[in-house]
Formats: structure tokens, sequence, C-alpha cells
């Protein structure tokens, strides 16, 4: 991690970047990423390598079969990176994105991590039955805007609905019961939103619905040894660096009901001086926010073996 190369943030996206074909380029030109997807196999005992290069969209789209797809492609791809000699003083990793993270800085094994969210994907599946819940992408409207339509929608009747994540300046989130959400649709458009919609997405992620899962996970992360991050990772519910391998079961439980300030931790990012962030995994998603919060920035997305190299390119010509 020399500072000569700039001072770098690797970032690692979350659940919506998946698509078929992820992976599958770079698994057959690098060793590092065929290490990596035999690991992820062997762990959860299916093909999940074969479900990324050429599965069902729907299957993949299946949350506890995204969640561990994403991650697996994404250490695939920083494994790549890391043997080339690249590297990062800061990780941080959007909702799923931070197991990534965290198994980028050392702090868990990928075998453990893949297990990990595979269970998580299937315990917030299991919080809410199909179809009560609901999220929706409110555009054009700060941070306290869509807390105040929350707030109305709540005073207006007893279901939930609660920001999920925010993602940027004028892009937030909120999950709930499916009602609840639809009117907090409505109300935002009402308040002047530029844009309010409902997400096709299988569960009301990041929100207090969630309290089942949490309970569920918080279990299975008490069996899972975890080492202190190599580098600090940011963590997505108070947008504070974790250092300490006894900080991070209480942060990866207390995430799954709490809303997702990636904003606010790549913000913090900036502050500690970071000059370069590069995603690393499926999609652009992240490349796109980080633009959208932190201004003209030096941002560059990783998925692709040309991506690799160009990346590689721009660190030899910084040496």
């Amino acid at each position: 991690m020399m500072g000569h190369q700039g001072r770098t943030a690797f970032l690692f996206p979350g659940q919506g970047s998946q698509f078929i074909g992820m992976g599958k380029a770079v698994f057959e030109a690098y060793p590092e990423a065929r290490d990596a997807f035999e690991e992820a196999d062997e762990a959860l005992h299916f093909a999940l390598s074969t479900l990324c290069f050429e599965g069902d969209e729907q299957e993949l789209r299946r949350t506890e079969n995204t969640q561990p797809a994403i991650l697996t492609v994404s250490v695939a791809l920083f494994r790549v990176l890391c043997a080339a000699g690249a590297d990062a003083e800061w990780m941080a990793g959007h909702s799923l994105g931070q197991y990534s993270a965290l198994v980028a800085a050392g702090s868990l094994s990928l075998p453990d991590a893949v297990q990990l969210v595979r269970r998580r994907g299937r315990y917030m599946q299991e919080a809410v039955p199909e179809g009560q819940g609901a999220m929706a992408a409110i555009l054009g409207l700060d941070a306290q805007g869509v807390v105040a339509v929350c707030d109305q929608v709540m005073a207006e009747g007893a279901e939930t609905v609660q920001p999920a994540n925010f993602n940027s300046p004028g892009q937030v989130v909120v999950a709930g019961h499916h009602d609840a959400v639809a009117r907090a649709v409505e109300v935002a458009r009402d308040r002047g939103a530029r844009r309010a919609k409902l997400l096709s997405v299988s569960a009301p992620f990041h929100c207090s619905l969630m309290r089942p899962a949490a309970e569920r996970l918080r279990a299975d992360l008490a069996r899972v040894e975890f080492s202190d991050p190599r580098v600090p990772v940011i963590c997505n519910v108070d947008a504070v660096a974790l250092t300490q391998a006894t900080e991070i079961p209480s942060a990866l439980s207390r995430q799954v009901t709490s809303p997702v300030r990636w904003a606010d931790g790549l913000r913090a990012i900036d502050a500690a001086g970071a000059e370069r962030y590069v995603e690393v995994g499926p999609g652009k998603v992240l490349a796109g926010l980080t633009k959208r919060t932190l201004g003209p920035v030096t941002v560059s997305s990783v998925q692709e073996p040309s991506d690799i190299a160009a990346e590689l390119a721009l660190r030899a010509g910084r040496d």
C-alpha cells in the first residue's frame, strides 16, 4: 500500500448488480479467480460458479443465491488485483458488499463469508412473507425530506416505512410494508420528488421488519472467527471504520435492520484522504454513487480482465 500509487479505496457492490455471465472471463483468465470460485463451490456444496456463468436469471435473483454470487465474483476480482500488487488503504461495501470488504481486509475467510451471506439472504427472505414488504427509490429529495415522508406515512397509519439506503445526495431508498411504501411513493411525489418508484426486490431490506433475520444471523456470526482487518473497513450502520475483530459481529447483525449510510461512508473515506475509488465487482452502481456524492473524484470499475489490465497499467504508471 504505497502512497505514490494514490491513496485508494476499494468499494464492493451489493445486491442488484448481478447478471448471468459475471466473473466468467476473469475465471477463465486468472488462476486466483478460479481458486476463489472453487472455494465458494466447495463451501456451499453446489456449483455457484455455474449459476454465475450460465445459470437461470430467476435462480440467480433469489436472495440466498445473489448474495454469495456477488460476493464470490468480487473476491475473485480482488484476489487477481492483489496478486498483481494492487491494494487499497480502505475497504467499503454496500450492504452485502460489506462482507466482500471484510474478506478483502483479511477479517473473514471466503468459505465463512459465502456460507454467512447465503444464510443471511435466506433469513431476510423468510423474515417477511412474499408480497407483504416492498422497497422504493426516491430521487430528488434530501435525506431529511425522505425521513419526513416516512414520518407522515407512519403518522397516517400503523404500518412501517423507513429509510433503508442513504445512497447519495438526492437518492434514498425506503423499505417497509407494501402499502406503506406505496403510500410513501405518493407522498414523496407530492413533496416534489423528481422520481419515486417501487423496486423489484423480494423483501424489505434494512428496516425494522428484518428483526427476525438479524436475530437468526446473530447466532451464526457468534460461531464465526473474525480477525482484525488489516486496513479499515467502513461500517454501513454508522459510517465509522471497523478496525477490531470484536466490533464486527455486532456491526453485521445491526446492519440487517439499519439503513445503509453509504453516502456518509464515502464522505468519511474522502475526509481520511482517499484520492482514488475503485469499484471491485459486478456492475457500476457504486462508481455512479461515488461521483454523485463526492463530485469530481477519480473513480473506476473493475469487473472484466480488460479493467484489471487498465487498473494495473495505471498503477505501473504511478510507480
